[in-house]
């Protein structure tokens, strides 16, 4: 473990480094409670303030912190955290590999074995072969940069927008950074929540119920008050259809649908009207079982299914683009009404209370 493991926890050699040094997670977090407070820094750092934290001084402890943080996100399971402790890990690696790329930062001081470049990135992520340098910037392959891009906000990175040549997209520098950002971003964010063993949850109990503090003193939920099915992922969006058809859905199925449209803010009321048209419908049944997905009838609120787990029960259909850059269904909704003008969601709000007011009607 050294101190380019400690900057960089993301790469392929820091995770072997890791594993050469025959470290055991359960010890670490039943046992060491400097690489856990260190681990707890990083999340609640991300979500109060979008940054992991100052540094250990201990390389070590900025390594291992690294995974049991990951493993404190799992914990707490919140789709938004995983979001933000993503984002807040991509950041600081980001300011990081763009000052060892600068002559003027203050990392001079750091040795060269510890600093990581533009061409290293590209070969971690296996991009190099879809990145080409030219002189005044790089080329980056359609296909490559449609999926790095998906999240980017902003009409520059729409392809629509961007010059072409030859199935390429011209970048400069600082945008192929940007890039290589959202590449990190997606590694950290791969595979978040992972699965827990008991031992290990349990151990990790006192800091999640610290993040979990945090998370209830900010407005972190985003409250979408726009129901726009265009928008909805296309997994939601055949699933939606489906019901409205008067088809009948499995189990999971129904599960993933309802507890999408609770989690977007529908009421019990208009999701059980959304299923009269279903055959069989029993008003009683399907409005116990949306209070229950709601959280009004148990004690949890219920949220929609992960895209992994939409794909293990095979609900995932007709991904795009945007589907390749994000892990759940919310987190589409969420970038697709990001993406759309304030007027245009303002007419879909009127629609909305035009559809309303016609019901009430």
């Amino acid at each position: 473990m050294n101190a380019r493991h400690a900057r960089y926890p993301f790469l392929g050699d820091a995770r072997d480094a890791v594993e050469e040094a025959g470290v055991d997670l359960a010890d670490v977090v039943a046992n060491d409670d400097a690489v856990v407070e260190r681990a707890r820094e990083r999340v609640t750092g991300a979500l109060a303030d979008g940054t992991v934290g100052d540094r250990a001084r201990s390389d070590r402890i900025e390594l291992l912190s690294y995974p049991v943080a990951r493993v404190l996100v799992s914990v707490v399971d919140e789709n938004v955290l995983v979001r933000k402790y993503a984002q807040a890990e991509a950041d600081a690696a980001y300011d990081r590999f763009t000052a060892d790329e600068s002559d003027d930062s203050e990392l001079k001081s750091v040795g060269g074995d510890d600093r990581l470049s533009r061409d290293e990135l590209l070969a971690e992520f296996d991009l190099a072969d879809h990145v080409h340098a030219r002189r005044d910037g790089y080329d980056v392959d359609v296909p490559t940069y449609l999926l790095l891009s998906s999240s980017l906000r902003g009409d520059d990175w729409r392809l629509v927008n961007r010059a072409l040549d030859d199935g390429r997209v011209p970048v400069s520098e600082p945008e192929l950074d940007t890039l290589l950002r959202e590449a990190i971003r997606g590694r950290i964010e791969d595979g978040l929540p992972l699965s827990v063993p008991d031992p290990i949850a349990d151990a990790m109990e006192a800091p999640a119920v610290a993040v979990r503090d945090v998370l209830a003193d900010m407005d972190l939920t985003r409250e979408i008050d726009t129901v726009v099915p265009e928008l909805f992922p296309p997994c939601m969006q055949h699933l939606l259809d489906q019901v409205q058809r008067g088809e009948h859905l499995p189990h999971h199925s129904r599960f993933a649908i309802t507890s999408f449209l609770a989690n977007i803010g529908l009421t019990t009321d208009e999701i059980v009207d959304i299923y009269k048209v279903n055959p069989g419908f029993g008003e009683e049944m399907t409005r116990y079982q949306t209070d229950h997905i709601q959280g009004d009838s148990s004690p949890t609120e219920y949220t929609a299914p992960s895209c992994a787990t939409m794909k293990a029960y095979g609900d995932c259909t007709n991904p795009d683009d945007l589907c390749d850059a994000i892990n759940h269904p919310l987190s589409y909704y969420e970038v697709k009404l990001d993406d759309e003008d304030d007027e245009d969601l303002e007419d879909w709000r009127e629609r909305d209370d035009e559809t309303a007011a016609d019901a009430d009607d």
